[in-house]
């Protein structure tokens, strides 16, 4: 880790009318994706899904799930968690390095729901109306909210009024529920509902894949902010315009995840998405075959004209 950051993703939020932001995603929006999408016209980045419990508890945990450098700033970091005590404690932890504490109320999946986070807590507002309350009792950065619409719309916004009444400081809604697939349509009308009910700020999130889904979102819902998953995944230039990878973008990549140490798996997957769009099937095939970073390497060389010594 490293000094306290100085800029909070409030003050971000609250200097420009439109907002790029990358989503916290497991296993992907580590400290390397996080400093390449910055590259590209991205403003505010999200670490990935943190368990609190076991953040607090376990110092592997804690050097193994948040890294962070001068160059990650604004970083909000994302908890899930079932209760105010543990997301405190973990909160409480990371306070000097991050920008701002993120409660995670729409993971969708089933594992997540048995245990009481993620997606869970949107049948729970009062749990999440004390998580709130007892962060910012405990630390001096935004709290912030990840949600999911739900099927009445009143219920959403029953719940994001309770959360403006205790304090939380923005928040990002995804326009789908827990059920939906990620291939139905985003419910903009949700989206809007929110926006126009609170007075804190509102990110949307939900198939930004293009500038031309940022532009939508923005018409039809009249957010501060839009964040994309996917999109960056396969696209981290999106914001900056660029229809697919450009080649500078997956050279900034490898550079930045090989100088960060990013282990095999993680560094082929990240290119794998990068590539989709640009590679034939074949191509594609032989390149997900590959199965170690050499390996990679001189595919890149051979086929994609990559320089190593760029590496050294």
């Amino acid at each position: 880790m490293s000094d306290r950051k100085k800029t909070t993703p409030l003050e971000i939020l609250e200097s420009k009318k439109r907002i790029n932001v990358c989503a916290p995603m497991v296993r992907y929006s580590k400290l390397p994706f996080r400093e390449l999408v910055r590259k590209y016209n991205t403003d505010i980045v999200y670490t990935p899904m943190i368990l609190a419990d076991v953040f607090k508890n376990s110092e592997f945990a804690r050097s193994s799930d948040f890294s962070t450098n001068a160059l990650d700033d604004p970083v909000v970091v994302q908890f899930a968690a079932n209760n105010g005590a543990d997301l405190a404690d973990a909160a409480e932890l990371v306070s000097p390095y991050a920008g701002g504490i993120d409660i995670n109320c729409g993971c969708p999946q089933k594992w997540a729901y048995q245990e009481k986070i993620g997606a869970f807590l949107m049948q729970d507002p009062e749990n999440v109306r004390d998580m709130i309350r007892t962060v910012k009792g405990r630390v001096n950065i935004p709290c912030s909210i990840k949600i999911r619409v739900h099927d009445d719309l009143k219920t959403t916004y029953e719940f994001v009024k309770r959360a403006e009444a205790v304090g939380v400081d923005f928040l990002t809604v995804h326009g789908r529920t827990r059920l939906q697939k990620n291939t139905e349509p985003v419910n903009f009308e949700g989206i809007k509902l929110v926006k126009e009910s609170i007075n804190v700020p509102v990110i949307a999130n939900g198939s930004i894949f293009s500038i031309k889904d940022v532009d939508e979102m923005y018409e039809k819902t009249g957010v501060d902010g839009v964040m994309s998953a996917r999109g960056l995944l396969q696209n981290p230039a999106l914001f900056a315009g660029h229809e697919t990878t450009p080649w500078e973008c997956i050279e900034d990549y490898v550079r930045l995840a090989l100088g960060y140490g990013t282990n095999s798996f993680i560094f082929h997957h990240h290119l794998m998405f990068m590539f989709e769009d640009i590679m034939s099937n074949a191509e594609r095939k032989t390149f997900n075959t590959l199965s170690s970073i050499p390996a990679i390497l001189d595919h890149l060389e051979e086929h994609w004209g990559f320089d190593s010594s760029k590496l050294l």
